[in-house]
């Protein structure tokens, strides 16, 4: 038999997700997982990248609606890359933190998408902050969120150190976002993670069947 939705029972694309970002000593990495899904059951896509640049040493992370999280990046680009014209400067990365707040507030009714901003600039060295629903700003040396984040805050309480190396910390990120994509059901496919230091960035991709195993999958 035939069904047919109405719009009220038909459901936004969300990311889905886990996303995570850590201070280490000299820098910040900030990673996440790259599934999309639908009310929260049906993947839709496997191969989304939610670390998404929105300057040179910035970079942020997105959960919620996804269209809805890809229209506030796309503006805080532009944003961001008409205030480092006129300040003849690059941004600070709490004034790309702010744009995403202010984003997010000011539509806080229409939206649902929420922020991890991580990066380096010259005043604060490292830094990561967290942009949640309607607006809230909040700075942390170490977060994580979405729907996979749930069933690993005891692993970050107990393994997240200050000061660790870039080693560590790369190590620390990717086992966290192994152990949520192990567990939640829309989260997975690979590993997308970002390292900023002063010197620049670099990009890091573990396919899922390199990912670390902690229990039989």
């Amino acid at each position: 038999m035939e069904k047919h939705y109405t719009g009220s029972q038909v459901k936004g694309v969300s990311t889905g997700t886990t996303i995570l970002a850590a201070v280490f000593d000299g820098g910040v990495v900030i990673g996440s997982d790259s599934r999309a899904s639908i009310g929260g059951e049906y993947v839709s896509s496997k191969t989304i990248n939610k670390v998404i640049q929105v300057h040179d040493q910035i970079f942020c992370c997105m959960a919620g609606s996804l269209a809805d999280a890809q229209a506030v990046t796309k503006a805080a680009k532009f944003h961001l890359s008409f205030h480092s014209i006129q300040m003849e400067t690059p941004p600070l990365v709490i004034s790309a933190a702010s744009v995403l707040k202010d984003l997010c507030y000011k539509n806080k009714d229409e939206l649902q998408a929420g922020f991890i901003t991580a990066g380096w600039d010259r005043k604060k060295g490292p830094q990561v902050y967290v942009v949640a629903l309607g607006g809230m700003l909040v700075s942390q040396p170490v977060t994580i969120g979405g729907s996979g984040s749930t069933y690993i805050y005891g692993y970050v309480d107990a393994k997240y150190k200050p000061n660790m190396s870039r080693e560590e910390c790369l190590q620390f990120a990717t086992n966290a976002l192994a152990l949520a994509m192990g567990r939640d059901n829309v989260s997975g496919g690979i590993a997308h993670l970002v390292v900023i230091t002063e010197k620049g960035v670099e990009h890091v991709v573990v396919p899922g069947d390199k990912l670390p195993k902690f229990h039989d999958e």
